[in-house]
């Protein structure tokens, strides 16, 4: 499934790249891109309980889903 999310206040490219670090290890997580210019965090999520994985996201990064 892929979803994509915006952003507000994403500070910077290294701000983003940790982001995208810390996102990548959320288990259900097939692939995650953020891009600083778009403010947009673009997702492949496996089909398996993608709510769940959402929350583990919105955790990770203290983003609003």
């Amino acid at each position: 499934m892929k979803k994509v999310i915006r952003l507000q206040d994403l500070d910077c490219a290294n701000c983003a790249a940790k982001m995208e670090r810390a996102v990548e290890q959320v288990q259900g997580v097939n692939s995650v891109t953020v891009s600083f210019m778009t403010q947009k965090m673009m997702l492949d999520l496996s089909d398996t309980d993608t709510e769940k994985i959402l929350k583990d996201i919105a955790k990770t990064t203290n983003v609003r889903l």
